[in-house]
């Protein structure tokens, strides 16, 4: 049986003795509520879930997998929602969110920490709320005020859930001929209309509501890249004291069969005249898209490295070794210049 001991002692090294972390969060007035006490607290409790939640239900997530139940239901495997509503419950989801919206703000040199040990103990399970963070950096950068107030405490707080809808059967990675349209209401919502594939966490029953960012174009707008916008758009419809209205019309077509992370549901999702609003201005929507997009290719580069040390009967090892030996080299290199 698989056990993991997230390496914290080699976690505290990293951040007092070759990153100066402290010193750098009380030089930095938007930093300055944090404290390595608080962050150690952080760490253990992450080490915790991690090791006794998370890892427990990693083979057996993968063996059962998500599973599309037809008439646009996904499951996830047995003993996901318990631990989603544990995780979300502590907090986590919103560790780095907008202090003024209900998130904690801390920094990323912490929550970098806190997703390498979730990652490594599972992966399946470690995206699901990835990309809700990445889609609440996309809200708090690029989003109305009003879209903040609607989405981003309830995203922190792990009742609702984010994705990122890009890529097009027809298109692969090329968005500049993305077929989803989004036509303009009196009422300033649009109807957005078309197939997206590839889309993680597309649907699922972890949380209440999954805000969707959509891709789309707007009639008449510029060809290529420089015509498209981005749009939010519930699976629920929210009313305006907050609470969930009807449901949108939008719905998981399919999941992917694939190899590894079986219970991460990766889906086709088909939009047909689903009200959304648009996030920034017109024809911004592929910078307003790296935002979340960025980060995430950030986290799968952890994803990738986390994989090269997943816990094999082990009681203790060392992820990412090469990249925190290099860290140290590098630094010790330039102290001695």
């Amino acid at each position: 049986m698989a056990v993991y001991n997230a390496p914290l002692n080699d976690m505290r090294f990293i951040l007092n003795d070759v990153f100066k972390a402290p010193e750098f969060w009380q030089n930095n007035e938007n930093l300055a509520h944090v404290d390595m006490e608080t962050v150690d607290m952080i760490l253990e409790e992450m080490g915790k879930l991690s090791k006794n939640i998370l890892l427990p239900i990693n083979r057996s997530g993968d063996e059962e997998g998500a599973t599309f139940e037809g008439d646009g239901v996904v499951t996830t495997p047995t003993g996901f929602k318990e631990a989603y509503k544990q995780y979300a419950e502590s907090g986590w989801v919103g560790l780095s969110g907008n202090a003024e919206y209900g998130g904690q703000g801390f920094p990323k040199m912490v929550t970098m920490l806190t997703e390498e040990m979730v990652f490594t103990a599972n992966q399946s399970f470690a995206l699901y709320p990835n990309l809700t963070v990445g889609a609440t950096l996309c809200l708090n950068a690029a989003g109305s005020e009003e879209q903040k107030q609607t989405y981003l405490e309830k995203m922190y707080n792990g009742e609702w859930a984010g994705t990122m809808c890009l890529t097009e059967p027809h298109a692969g990675t090329d968005l500049g001929i993305i077929k989803t349209k989004a036509v303009p209401n009196d009422d300033g919502s649009y109807d957005i209309s078309g197939t997206k594939i590839f889309i993680t966490g597309g649907e699922h029953d972890l949380t209440d509501n999954i805000i969707h960012l959509v891709l789309a174009k707007t009639p008449n707008a510029p060809e290529g890249s420089k015509g498209i916008s981005l749009f939010v758009v519930p699976k629920f419809l929210v009313n305006a004291d907050g609470s969930l209205g009807e449901r949108n019309t939008l719905a998981v077509g399919s999941i992917e069969h694939k190899m590894g992370i079986k219970a991460s549901a990766t889906c086709v999702m088909n939009f047909d005249n689903a009200k959304g609003w648009m996030v920034g201005a017109e024809n911004t929507g592929l910078s307003s898209m790296f935002i979340m997009m960025n980060y995430e290719r950030v986290t799968m580069g952890l994803q990738g490295l986390v994989a090269l040390s997943l816990p094999i009967k082990m009681q203790h090892y060392m992820p990412m070794t090469v990249v925190k030996a290099v860290a140290i080299h590098s630094y010790k290199a330039r102290k001695t210049r």
